[in-house]
């Protein structure tokens, strides 16, 4: 007899092995099953039970704390007390009262098929060759011609109890069946082993597939335009670059979002197929793709050769009306019960010769939402091949975007950290108080492009904050003006745009006048001065493009301030970046960009700064021993407490997370109290 265990273990090798190709089913899409019996600790007898993946969860991820698990007998049980399609939602909660002692996970709107089906292992999926025949217009014709009786055709239903109890029905009237492909949907499969129902999955997909590459025909999109193809990969780059902060702003008008560029070549299929305008205005079918994707994309019309300002322009156009449609999609569907509208902006924005922008509230809803529309373009791409795709009807889709299950669901998301949506770059951020910030700003929610002239240092540091949904690695010599261009151009890519900058870049050289050269005088002001300059100038164009505002913040200097022996070069080009966040807040301020300033003093530990000598030459101006430095500065202020990176990145969080709002212009000294560089 097969233990617990090793059921819990055989389901979660099944869902890893199923979940780990995006072309078998979705992120957190498709759910896995197993039935089996365990002890109940109150009777001491068997029971049987029900272990399903739970709500929201990820099959190719999944852990045991994700499988909802419940009482068989009692979930079969509710087939007795079900009141009809009409009010079958409420079955959801009921399945709270079939738990088997704490339950695990949420039990997810499937839970009833893979209750109900009378086989030990069922696998629900959604696989792009599989939803390709779920929604070609004669997909029942095709499920006989490909399986014969092995599969079932179930015509569009929305999920819930009514679809188990139908599916259920199926089984047990084709006992050959494998399983069924669900009309506009996807598919599920069954067996008595979890061998047995990973096999039968992958037979229908494989064999799925195997007539679509048979019989597709070979330009399923249509006669390919050349005038919407992929531009080359550089001007594609940079196209990309210019567009993609309008296009931000624009999926940002009813709240702000975080972008993914996908540059693919089913993508480029696509956009420079005949057919693009009549399939995006179809919109996805499968709930899983247009929960992610919204019923359909923004697609600009016009060449892949056209400007950048035309482009920007028709942009614009063609946004006001896709939010006027979306409303009036909206109102034709929406009754008094229905949740208020979430927002019109698209979520999928579709570029011939450049690729498509897909956007969500973090970096992974983004970059997932991309991943669904690459899933829907194969989907048809597939249904086109041997047939005409035909996704389910407007009104059902608006059924299933305006779940109330799927509000329940969106209401319990925890709430958004203070920097979520927002995208940061930090120069320097490769040690020291760059690295320390960047560390809290991700913690904080935001993501961040970590700029650093050593970039096995930035990459090492975007590792260690969670790799490229959450930070990402550029070089950058701050000086060098063609440098700081390429590198804001580079950071727009990978989230969007630019909402905070943090210009924290430098060095520092110790001599008194009469041993300062020229070359250490400019050394100094083009990597501080001059560098923050231009990373202030070229993420100011961003910013401005994007129109959603943002924030600036200069890493200056207790010496900005204060006037201190033996620096002369350090502390003049510090007084230069003072006074760049007063004039910079002065300019930027109608574009709802702030400008604000930090003052540190003595950041001695974890600085690449004083590691790289200035502790050493600092310490012997003070007389004392360069490991007793930091204890040294301490002393010296009115705090008597050392200054630490973190210490500096509290204060840019300060800044930024949106209390102080309505400041710009101020520079808060970090230096735990000397009088002397108080700001007057």
């Amino acid at each position: 007899m097969t233990t617990a265990r090793e059921t819990i273990d055989a389901l979660l090798e099944r869902s890893h092995q199923l979940g780990a190709d995006p072309r078998t089913t979705n992120f957190a899409g498709g759910n896995t099953s197993a039935k089996g019996t365990d002890t109940d600790p109150v009777t001491g007898q068997d029971v049987d039970l029900l272990w399903v993946k739970g709500s929201g969860g990820d099959l190719g991820t999944l852990q045991e704390k994700g499988l909802a698990v419940l009482r068989l007998d009692r979930v079969r049980a509710l087939r007795d007390v079900y009141p009809g399609v009409e009010r079958e939602d409420e079955m959801v909660a009921a399945f709270d009262h079939c738990l088997f002692g704490k339950g695990g996970a949420a039990p997810s709107i499937d839970t009833a098929m893979h209750a109900l089906v009378d086989a030990a292992h069922v696998d629900h999926l959604h696989p792009d060759a599989g939803i390709a025949i779920a929604t070609a217009a004669d997909g029942e014709r095709l499920t006989r011609e490909i399986f014969g009786d092995a599969v079932v055709w179930v015509p569009w239903r929305r999920p819930g109890f009514q679809l188990g109890l139908d599916i259920a029905a199926i089984k047990e009237a084709n006992p050959q069946a494998i399983g069924c492909i669900l009309g506009g949907h996807g598919i599920t499969a069954w067996g008595e082993s979890s061998q047995e129902a990973q096999q039968n999955s992958e037979r229908i997909i494989r064999e799925a597939q195997a007539y679509l590459d048979e019989r597709g025909t070979a330009d399923p999109f249509g006669a390919h335009d050349a005038a919407r193809e992929a531009l080359p990969e550089d001007e594609r780059r940079a196209k990309a670059s210019a567009l993609f902060p309008v296009i931000r702003g624009l999926a940002s008008t009813d709240a702000p979002m975080i972008g993914h560029w996908t540059d693919t070549e089913d993508v480029h299929e696509l956009l420079a197929g005949e057919k693009l305008a009549a399939l995006a205005e179809l919109g996805t079918s499968c709930p899983d793709h247009f929960l992610r994707t919204k019923v359909k994309p923004l697609v600009l019309d016009l060449p892949s050769d056209a400007s950048t300002e035309e482009q920007v322009a028709r942009l614009h156009e063609l946004h006001e009306a896709y939010r006027g449609d979306y409303a009036a999609y909206y109102a034709r569907h929406a009754s008094q019960d229905s949740p208020a509208m979430r927002g019109a902006d698209p979520a999928i924005v579709l570029v011939p010769g450049v690729g498509m922008f897909s956007f969500g509230a973090d970096a992974q809803t983004a970059r997932v939402a991309g991943e669904f529309y690459v899933n829907a373009i194969r989907v048809m791409r597939g249904a086109e091949s041997v047939s005409t795709y035909a996704p389910i009807d407007e009104a059902e889709k608006f059924r299933i975007e305006y779940w109330a299950l799927e509000e329940a669901k969106l209401q319990r998301r925890p709430k958004p950290k203070p920097l979520a949506t927002r995208v940061a770059l930090v120069t320097g951020a490769g040690s020291g108080i760059g690295k320390a910030t960047a560390e809290r700003l991700v913690a904080e929610g935001a993501c961040v492009v970590i700029a650093d002239l050593n970039l096995e240092n930035a990459q090492a540091v975007a590792e260690e904050l969670g790799g490229p949904d959450r930070a990402v690695a550029l070089r950058a010599d701050v000086s060098d003006e063609a440098s700081v261009v390429q590198m804001v151009a580079d950071a727009v890519l990978p989230f969007g745009g630019i909402d905070l900058i943090v210009n924290n870049a430098g060095l520092s050289l110790s001599k008194p006048l009469l041993e300062t050269t020229a070359k250490d005088w400019d050394l100094q002001h083009d990597v501080m001065a001059r560098g923050s300059f231009l990373v202030s100038r070229e993420a100011a164009r961003v910013m401005i493009e994007q129109a959603m505002g943002g924030d600036i913040i200069y890493i200056s200097s207790k010496n900005s301030v204060f006037a201190g022996p033996n620096n002369i070069a350090y502390s003049a080009t510090k007084a230069d970046q003072a006074h760049q966040v007063r004039l910079l807040a002065a300019e930027l301020g109608g574009h709802q960009i702030r400008v604000n300033g930090i003052n540190p003093d003595g950041v001695v530990r974890g600085s690449g700064i004083f590691a790289g000598g200035w502790g050493a030459s600092r310490a012997k101006v003070y007389g004392v021993k360069e490991e007793e430095l930091g204890e040294f500065y301490a002393q010296r202020t009115l705090l008597k407490r050392e200054v630490l990176p973190a210490n500096v990145a509290n204060a840019v969080f300060a800044l930024t997370a949106g209390d102080l709002s309505h400041t710009t212009g101020l520079h808060i000294p970090v230096d735990a109290g000397v009088a002397a560089a108080f700001l007057r």
